[in-house]
């Protein structure tokens, strides 16, 4: 869709405060703009402070949550937070709502795109008479677990649901979830449109040779693993020891972003890491090793897997420059949404 200079349509982007949801909200933000919409991004200034100075085309928004005891600022965010306290990080954010409708009335946008676990967001947009439109990273809310939370995650998705207008955008394609997006529409009472699969562009820095990059330039097309949980799943000791134990035997070349909830059991796990890797097996008939070593082998160098990679391969193929396309209807909703021609260029 063409762009144009004399206007723009204003929106406000407001993630729940954890990287996993906020990266996607971005790269989305970075779409938008370079369609000439006007886009905040609105968080704490913990989970700001690394990505403001690099995206120049977003305007970053700080909202200050209120500090509980067991929550200083530089806490709120999700990042290195031990699991009990998201229960306090939630509660802390539904106490800065006063806060983010200070945001709201500033800003005056014409949009607001929220994710689904502060309902109170898109209440308070829509006293300000502010559409709002529900963004989801997946299509399914992953269970936190939020002790003595009054309000459940499924309670805070129908709110949201609500207060918000008969527009989702959600992170997928059509490729990998088309026959599934009817269903959900249904079930949600919303147009679903899908916005690709947001994959992050590296910058000119990032696009120097690492120390990584330089390792797997030496293997095989195809030949490496990458194991990651996402930013909020912790394994357990024994579940970390099995996959551990299990990739090693699988002699498969891998890449296993870990996580852990503190830095005590991250130095210990490692310090363990080299003596587990040269321990003698041992048949404790937990979470089978022997079982993730084979499934390892099926799926990345044995005959029996080639069906699975010769389709990752096509779908590979077919979803490049999808995210383009995705978005050009992504556009024309929010242009429809907000009173624009839909055929007035931005």
């Amino acid at each position: 869709m063409d762009t144009a200079t004399n206007s723009s349509i204003r929106v406000l982007m407001f993630p729940w405060l954890a990287y996993s949801h906020i990266h996607p909200f971005l790269e989305l933000a970075k779409k938008l703009s370079k369609r000439n919409f006007c886009i905040y991004l609105c968080s704490t200034p913990a989970n700001l402070a690394c990505i403001k100075e690099k995206e120049p085309s977003v305007e970053f928004v700080e909202l200050h949550l209120p500090s509980l005891p067991e929550l200083p600022p530089h806490s709120h965010t999700t990042k290195g937070l031990p699991r009990h306290l998201l229960s306090s990080l939630m509660k802390a954010l539904d106490m800065s709502r006063r806060s983010f409708s200070e945001i709201l009335g500033a800003l005056k946008p014409d949009l607001l795109i929220s994710d689904v676990l502060q309902p109170w967001a898109p209440a308070k947009a829509l006293s300000l008479n502010i559409p709002t439109v529900l963004f989801m990273r997946s299509n399914h809310v992953h269970g936190y677990d939020y002790e003595n939370d009054d309000l459940t995650l499924q309670n805070r998705l129908l709110q949201s649901l609500e207060g918000s207008c008969n527009l989702m955008l959600i992170r997928s394609l059509r490729e990998l979830e088309g026959k599934y997006v009817g269903e959900l529409s249904v079930q949600a009472m919303k147009k679903i449109v899908l916005v690709g699969p947001l994959v992050q562009e590296l910058s000119e820095e990032e696009d120097e040779k690492t120390e990584i990059m330089e390792w797997l330039d030496k293997k095989d097309p195809r030949s490496v693993l990458f194991v990651s949980f996402g930013s909020e799943c912790y394994l357990s000791r024994e579940d970390r020891e099995e996959l551990a134990h299990g990739l090693q035997l699988s002699n498969v070349s891998f890449i296993w972003v870990i996580r852990f909830p503190d830095q005590g059991e991250k130095i210990s796990f490692y310090k363990k890491l080299a003596l587990l890797w040269k321990s003698k097996r041992e048949q404790d008939g937990k979470l089978g090793r022997e079982e993730v070593a084979k499934v390892v082998r099926e799926v990345v160098v044995e005959e029996t897997g080639e069906q699975v990679r010769r389709k990752a391969r096509e779908l590979g193929e077919r979803i490049k420059g999808k995210d383009d396309e995705e978005m050009d209807e992504v556009v024309r909703e929010l242009v429809k949404l907000c009173g624009w021609e839909a055929n007035k260029p931005l």
